[in-house]
């Protein structure tokens, strides 16, 4: 396997990585329950199998990328033979002492070789170079791939929001508190 080179952003990248795949394909969802029984209000996930394996739609559009990629607060990009394969955008809350993830996406063939993983971890080291005590991830819950390596990296749930994407989908929260 070719060795990944993770870097910040340059303007010259930012076309490959609008042109990336950004959909993906999943098993399984999260399914959110939510219950209302007299004083007490319950919301439940549970992992479910889908029938079939569905295609889903990425949630931000990707070309908007090309107008605020400068201003956005970190951009980390995953080369391989000198070529983008991936990326990962940061917004930090200064307030909150934390930072998202609000984007990571990877070429469709270069999926499964960890290049994920290398762009969260490189979004850690950022994070807390910039003074983040914790990094959030922004995942729908039909991206099973996403959540898996999530929890695997050691991030838990720790929230959602209804209607949160454009498409009207759930968000789900992972975080993981930084050293």
């Amino acid at each position: 396997m070719a060795e990944i080179e993770i870097r910040p952003a340059i303007a010259t990248d930012i076309q490959t990585i609008m042109s990336l795949e950004h959909s993906y394909s999943s098993d399984h969802v999260w399914q959110m329950d939510f219950r209302h029984e007299g004083g007490t209000i319950k919301v439940t996930f549970r992992e479910v199998r889908l029938p079939r394996s569905v295609q889903v739609r990425y949630p931000h559009n990707p070309q908007n990328i090309a107008d605020d990629w400068s201003t956005r607060d970190g951009l980390l990009v995953a080369v391989m033979e000198g070529e983008p394969v991936g990326y990962i955008s940061l917004e930090q809350s200064p307030q909150l002492k934390a930072t998202r993830v609000t984007d990571l996406a990877i070429a469709r063939r270069s999926r499964r070789q960890k290049i994920g993983s290398s762009l969260v971890m490189a979004a850690q080291d950022w994070a807390s170079r910039h003074d983040s005590r914790r990094l959030i991830l922004e995942l729908q819950p039909k991206n099973f791939p996403a959540i898996q390596m999530a929890k695997k990296l050691g991030f838990e749930l720790c929230g959602y929001n209804d209607h949160y994407f454009a498409n009207h989908d759930i968000a789900l929260f992972f975080s993981k508190w930084l050293k």
